[in-house]
Formats: C-alpha cells, sequence, structure tokens
C-alpha cells in the first residue's frame, strides 16, 4: 500500500446499519398511519368538508332553513350579495381593520416587545400586562368597552362632564364607531403579536448585536439592519394572523354595536350573521360564507405561496 492510499478516506456509501434502519422505519410508517389516517380523515370530512359542500350548495337557494330547499335561484344570491351597499361597507371595513393591524397595532407591538425584552426592572410584569387584554374574551371585552364608550354613565362621558362639555354617544354615531371598534382591535390583539416579537427578538444571537455595537451601530441602524432583517419569518406570520384575523372579526363587534348604527361598522362575518342567521335567509347567507371561504383561502395560499415560502 503506498502513503497516498493510507491517507485517502475510505468509500462513502450507505452503512447497512442505517440502511437496515431506514427500511424498518418506512415499514413501521404504514401501519401508523392506516391506524391513525381514517379517524382524521372521517372527522375533517365530517366537520369541515361536508359543511362547505351544504354551504355551497345551499347558496343557490332561496331558502329559509326550514324543510328541503326546493326554490333554485341560480346564482341571485350572490348578484344580491354584489348589490347590497351593507355588504360592501363590510368589505370596506375589513380591508380598513387590515390596514390598521398591519399599520398601527404590529409596530406598536414589534416596540413594546423591544421595550420588555431589554434588562430592566418590572419587564416580566409590563409583559404580563400587555398580554392580558389578549387572554380576556372577545365578548367580555367588547361588552367592558361597550360600557366605557356609553355617553350616559361611561368613561367616555364622565371624562367629558369633568371638562364640563356634553358627552359624545361613540357608538351611536355611523362617523365615529368604526373608529371606536379599530382602537379596540388594537388595544384587544397587539398583545399577541407582541408575544411573537419577543419570542423572535430572544432567538437572535446576542453577539450579533454585540458586534454592530462594537462597530459603531446606532440603535436604529442596528433595528433596521440587524434585529428586523432577523425577525422576518417573525413578522411575516405575524401579518398572516393579522389577515387571517381582520377576515374573520365578529365576537368583538357583536357586543360594542352589533354592525350597527345604519350598518356602519358591519364586517363580512357580521354581514353573515345579520341578513342570513337572524332574517333565516340561509340561503343568501350561504352565499356570504362562501365568497368569505374563498377570500380566506385565496388570500392565506396567496400570502403563504409568495412571502412564507421559505418559512
Amino acid at each position: 500500500m503506498t502513503t497516498t492510499d493510507s491517507i485517502l478516506p475510505p468509500p462513502v456509501g450507505p452503512a447497512p446499519a442505517r440502511a437496515r434502519r431506514r427500511r424498518s422505519l418506512a415499514h413501521t410508517k404504514w401501519p401508523v398511519l392506516i391506524l391513525f389516517m381514517p379517524p382524521a380523515l372521517v372527522l375533517f370530512t365530517l366537520l369541515v368538508i361536508l359543511p362547505m359542500g351544504e354551504a355551497a350548495w345551499y347558496s343557490f337557494f332561496h331558502w329559509n332553513g326550514y324543510g328541503t330547499p326546493e326554490k333554485w335561484v341560480d346564482f341571485r344570491n350572490y348578484q344580491l350579495i354584489f348589490r347590497n351597499a351593507a355588504f360592501k361597507t363590510a368589505l370596506f371595513n375589513n380591508g380598513l381593520i387590515l390596514f390598521v393591524s398591519i399599520v398601527v397595532q404590529l409596530p406598536l407591538a414589534l416596540w413594546l416587545a423591544s421595550m420588555v425584552t431589554k434588562h430592566i426592572r418590572g419587564a416580566l410584569f409590563f409583559r404580563l400586562i400587555f398580554f392580558l387584554p389578549y387572554v380576556l374574551a372577545d365578548v367580555a371585552a367588547g361588552m367592558i368597552w361597550r360600557f366605557v364608550y356609553d355617553g350616559d354613565f361611561g368613561l367616555v362621558a364622565g371624562i367629558w362632564h369633568f371638562f364640563g362639555a356634553e358627552p359624545p354617544f361613540v357608538l351611536a354615531n355611523p362617523d365615529t364607531a368604526m373608529s371606536a371598534i379599530l382602537a379596540v382591535v388594537v388595544w384587544k390583539y397587539f398583545g399577541f403579536h407582541m408575544m411573537l416579537f419577543i419570542a423572535g427578538l430572544q432567538a437572535i444571537d446576542k453577539s450579533i448585536l454585540e458586534a454592530a455595537d462594537i462597530d459603531g451601530a446606532t440603535g436604529w441602524q442596528k433595528f433596521r439592519l440587524v434585529t428586523l432583517p432577523m425577525l422576518g419569518s417573525t413578522v411575516r406570520l405575524s401579518v398572516f394572523f393579522a389577515v387571517i384575523g381582520s377576515l374573520q372579526l365578529f365576537d368583538l363587534i357583536m357586543p360594542l354595536t352589533g354592525g350597527g348604527p345604519s350598518n356602519a361598522t358591519q364586517t363580512m362575518v357580521t354581514f353573515l350573521y345579520n341578513f342570513g342567521v337572524t332574517r333565516m335567509q340561509v340561503g343568501f347567507g350561504s352565499a356570504v360564507g362562501v365568497i368569505l371561504f374563498v377570500i380566506c383561502v385565496t388570500l392565506a395560499f396567496s400570502y403563504k405561496r409568495i412571502f412564507m415560502k421559505n418559512d
């Protein structure tokens, strides 16, 4: 044997033990799939696929929910929806909630997360305080803020009375009701996004920030060039939750305004409830549900395919 032969590494190939382990895993995978897949498929079919199919089928009928749907109206329900001014308002309000969530709520959550992750006294206490609104049930939060906004006995009325002015009825005014709801939305959900950002900030290697300090980077430069790029996956996930949450907002609005006054605070889900469920127009409401489903699925898959394909 030459010296060169003694230096060369042995031929690389699959080890027998590793190959046997891979084959054993392949054999044990199928029994697990056969055991656990059918129950999951049955539950998914009964609770998701069938209701979706029924809603799509009922959307082509004029039906009040009693008996068997018989009056086939083709696409008339969809035509009525897009001609309805309240539905256009609901679409606009959902877009407005999404805009405020991304432009106001997420930057606020990121700023507070950067504050409470620093080694300051009371940081854990402030994390708890900021996260408490998210823990509170949506209906309970809506009832609390309805009392706060009350023009007779609420906190807003007390402040205006203190200054000797006539208090406004914020939730009864179509010009101010949606702004009041947007404030509650930011207050209610920014804690959830703050916790996501805290987890992302804690995962950043501190040596990278220390290297930026040694290079003389300012606080803004560290945030813009180091922290924010390394939080990219967390920011994209937070935006994804904001998009889906803004489309499904319902529990918070119903105790506050119920979609009023004059349909000024309708969202797509409250519109479905008010015009489909309470008025017993099941076919019309099913059509709204189909439109909402298509919008949610399209936005979710498009967003994940474009912005989260590498996460």
